[in-house]
Order: structure tokens, then sequence, then C-alpha cells
């Protein structure tokens, strides 16, 4: 039976103004209408689901500053003529950086924000790469809606207005907060902030819904990597200027770390759940949590008239705990990592870590011992049956706060996610990669493309895939509504947000178990998911895009 067959597209048990899409010759999926439809028009002029992919990505570093931006990373699952690839396009810390450093300097834990918190930034790079490798199109045909709207304006769209006004003030409260010991609050301070807040509040405040925003220095910024192919970040104008700003404001970013960055391309990991084929991109990425769990999760049965019933979120949470406490131990740059994906990914290991799991009562996660043996998500697919799984991301909302004068676009705070404890994985060390949150995911079935998904939102990108593949594989979902479905986000311990429409029956039982839940209408903060699943019979697309945010699928 094919997964078109398993669900009713005319089904919706979840409050929404959604449903699914259907299309035949493309569909995009982002969380921006103005972004999808970017990648359709490309279609549309010959563009493949690569090149679709690829101008999307581009159009959002200026549609969604908020969350992206020239200055982030990207990862990306690509089936093509039948067969899957991998990029992984995150860059590394300064070489010159060392926790050992920054200790020095006079921190005592890794700053959140400001010139410390910035990596490498990988998108451009991955960009070029995946056009080059792939594209049908001339990359420098990616780039001109992006250019334009970057020059003429575009009106904000609702959910975007949030962010934005939600972060200028969290930056401008660090900016302007408490001192220790002569550091400033989280890394940043009003000078290293001023370009960025001369940028996104230049009347001093974020845009309304639907007010017309400009951003000429980013459609130069554009320019240059489109004229050049990324070479003007890495090794020319705009990389100059970024050196310059880092030294002045006392960052260690240097040429030589622009100028050795290179894409990786690797090979995406997987587990079977209940037949599937579920795929991520391998660490750095955090995309093993969600496999891990899965791998967890399947030695239990979820009957399809317990969706919404304690036990099924018990075992949720209780399977993403223990699947986080691995990775938040174990998971850095794979240079660094003392156990393998193999290992973590073990049938053995899970069934050990499934004994755990008690089914009256909530568990404290800790590490197991495996043994040998700011974000946005992009999912198009092609006529031909070409499918691109695609995510990009500042980390937090405006990256670092750092912004490049002339420039226009913010910086990731990638490097925020490092530790100062050498015992962990994930310490500091200059030229490494850090745990990176971002995670593009892939589902086939016997060897056929099922489709791209994705969820961004930081550490709950796992826990937001989880939800929508369980809904659609165990319960027989339609796309939008497996991502309309309550969503959930473990935090810590046995602490768990819950959104505020979970059933008060069902919270209530959970709370009895333990579980330490807090509701509340975390809109903003459950991640925002999207999804094209492909009929391998007719080629008919069907997608959808998650109601937290203001997308719709584009097609044609």
């Amino acid at each position: 039976m094919g997964l078109f067959e398993t669900f009713d597209a005319r089904c919706y048990p979840y409050p929404s103004q959604k449903t699914v899409s259907y299309a035949r010759n493309g569909m995009v999926a982002t969380s921006t209408q103005l972004a999808s439809q970017v990648g359709i028009e490309i279609m549309k002029k010959g563009g493949n689901a690569v090149d679709a992919a690829v101008a999307t990505m581009i159009a959002t570093t200026v549609i969604e500053p908020t969350m992206n931006s020239i200055g982030s990373d990207n990862f990306a699952i690509v089936w093509m003529k039948d067969k899957m690839y991998g990029m992984n396009s995150s860059g590394p810390a300064a070489r010159a950086l060392s926790a050992e450093q920054l200790q020095k300097d006079g921190f005592k834990k890794m700053p959140t924000f400001g010139w410390h918190a910035v990596n490498v930034p990988g998108a451009p790079a991955g960009w070029r790469a995946l056009s080059e490798r792939f594209g049908n199109l001339p990359f420098e045909d990616l780039f001109e809606e992006a250019i334009r709207y970057a020059e003429e304006g575009f009106p904000v769209s609702p959910q975007v207005v949030t962010d934005w006004e939600a972060n200028l003030g969290l930056f401008k409260k660090c900016a302007q907060g408490p001192k220790t010991e002569g550091i400033p609050f989280q890394g940043l301070d009003e000078a290293q902030l001023k370009p960025l807040l001369e940028y996104f509040a230049p009347n001093g405040r974020a845009p309304k819904p639907g007010e017309i925003f400009k951003n000429p220095d980013v459609a130069k910024s554009l320019r240059l990597i489109r004229d050049t192919k990324g070479d003007a970040l890495y090794k020319g104008e705009i990389g100059d200027a970024l050196v310059k700003f880092a030294q002045e404001n006392g960052g260690y970013m240097t040429k030589e770390d622009l100028e050795s960055y290179k894409v990786e391309w690797v090979d995406p990991i997987s587990v079977n759940y209940r037949g599937y084929d579920v795929w991520e991109i391998p660490p750095n990425g955090n995309g093993i949590s969600l496999l891990m769990a899965l791998n967890i999760l399947k030695g239990f049965e979820l009957p399809e008239n317990e969706k919404e019933c304690a036990r099924t979120y018990h075992l949720l949470f209780e399977s993403m705990k223990l699947a986080y406490a691995d990775s938040m131990n174990y998971v850095t740059d794979p240079r660094y990592m003392t156990v393998t994906p193999e290992m973590m990914l073990d049938e053995k290991y899970a069934a050990e870590r499934r004994k755990l799991i008690k089914m009256d009562s909530a568990l404290m996660p800790s590490p197991g011992k495996p043994s040998p043996g700011g974000t946005v998500y992009c999912a198009t697919a092609d006529k031909d049956g070409n499918m691109v799984s695609m995510i990009q991301s500042n980390y937090m909302m405006f990256g670092s706060g750092i912004a490049v004068p002339g420039y226009g676009f913010p910086l990731n705070n990638r490097g925020s996610a490092f530790s100062f404890d050498p015992n962990t994985a994930n310490y500091l060390v200059g030229g490494k990669k850090s745990f990176h949150t971002i995670i593009p995911g892939f589902l086939t079935k016997d060897g056929k493309a099922v489709g791209p998904f994705g969820c961004v939102g930081a550490f709950i990108q796992p826990q937001g895939q989880l939800t929508l593949l369980t809904n659609t594989i165990d319960f027989h979902m339609n796309p939008q509504a497996a991502i309309d479905s309550p969503r959930w986000f473990w935090e810590e311990g046995k602490r768990i947000a819950v959104e505020k429409d979970l059933p008060e029956h069902i919270y209530d039982q959970l709370s009895r178990m333990g579980h330490n839940l807090v509701r509340g209408n975390y809109k903003p903060n459950m991640g925002r998911a999207q999804i094209i699943w492909r009929d391998p019979e007719t080629g008919v697309l069907c997608g959808a895009t998650d109601k937290r945010c203001d997308g719709t699928p584009a097609v044609y």
C-alpha cells in the first residue's frame, strides 16, 4: 500500500486554516509565500528541484532575515535521478579561537552573541556546490528575485514581524545589560550591535505587517556573491570587510579561516521505522537524535486509534529524552567524537535504552554508553521526481547580532553551542565545527523516494520531526494534519513545554505520571514544518506547511 492510500486528504482533526496542496509539475514548501513562489518561478524557467531550492534559500535571506542570512550555514539532502546525496555546509570556529583564550579574555562561559559566537558562514558555498553539481540553470540566474526584493522591497509577513520585534528587543537588552568583570553581557556590546540596528530597525523599530522593507546593501552583497560564485565572501571584498570589522571589535576571524572553507559531501544516515527508511545528515548535525528516538520507539506498538492518549505522548517524550541525552553528550564535529553514528544507531543499544522506559512514570534522562558495533526550511520537488530537503540558519534569530557595515546581513552565532568544559564532546577548539541543530529529513520506502520533510526551531527540530513522522506512519494522517497536531518540546529533566491545544485529560494524566508540563501559546517556539510526499505511481505531489507560519506551498 502506498503512502497516499493510507491518509484521507479531507480529514483535518486539529484547528487549522490550511489544507494539503496537490501538484504534478512542481512544488515548493517554505514558511513564507513569497519565498516559495521564487522556487516555482525557477522551475517554470527550466530549473529543477535543486535550482528551485537554492533560489528559494537565497530569497529567504532577504524575506526572512530574522531566521537566516548570507552569514548562515546550510545542510541539504538531494534526491536526484533516483540517488541520494548529502551536503554539510556548516562552518567551523575561527582557528585562533579557543576556550582557553576566551577565559583569558574574561568569559566564564561561551557567549551567546557577539563576535566570539560567529563561525565561518557556509551558506553561499553550499548554494554554489549544489548548483554546480546538480543544477540545470546557471548559478547567476538563481539570484534575480532575491536581489529585486532587496532593492525594491517586499511586504513583511505577520509571523516574521513577530520574530523581528522579539529579537530586536532582546539584542537591545543584551547590549545595554549588566557588565561582569568588564565583559559585556552575552558577549555583545553596543558598538558591535549598531550596524544590525541600522539595517533592521532603521526607524528604531521592526516593520509592521505588510510594511515594505528594503535592504540595498544586501542586494549589493548578493550581486557580489552571484558574480564571483561566492568568492566575494571567502576570498574577496565581503570577506575583507568581515575580517576588518572582527579585528576592530575583538573577534578572531581571519582571511585564512574564510579562504580555507570547503563544503562537505556526506552520506546520509538512516534507520528503518515500520517499513520506511528515515534519512538525516550525520554529525555534526543533530538528525541522529531523531533516528535514535525512532529506533527506541519502534519497539512499542502505536495503534492508530490511540493517537490522542497519554500513552502515546509518554512514549514519544521518553524516546526523545533518551535520544537527546546521548546526542548532547556525544555529537560534535565527527573528528572529535568518541563514538560513531553506527554505534549510536545500533539495534542492541536501542533495545538497552528502550528498557529504561517505564509505562507509568517519567524518567530522568542520562546518556548511555554506546558500544562499538533562528532557521528556514525548504522542500522542493520537480516533475521528474527530483527532490530536495534543505535547511539554512543563523541559529538564533539575527544570529550573533553582528552585521558587517556596508553589506546588509547578520552573521550566525553557531559558535555559542560550544562548551568550556574539556570533558564534553563540544569543547571549543579553534577550527572545529560545533554541534548543529539544523536537520533536513528525507523519507524513502523500498528504495523509492517518498519525499522531503523538516521542522525548524533549533533544538525542537528532531522532536517536531518525530511528531510529524509518527503522525504520518503510525496514525495515517495527511501532511497538513500531521503538521497541525499539538506539538511539545522537551527542555530539560522532566520539564516539557506543550502547546495549549493539548487535551486537558491528557495533560492531567501525563502530569500524574511525573512529567513536569508547562502549557502555553508556544506558537513562535514550537517550530515550523513543511512536507512534500510524492506518489511513485502517478508522480502527484502532496504537500503542506505549518499553521504556525505564514506560508503555503507554491505549486504548478
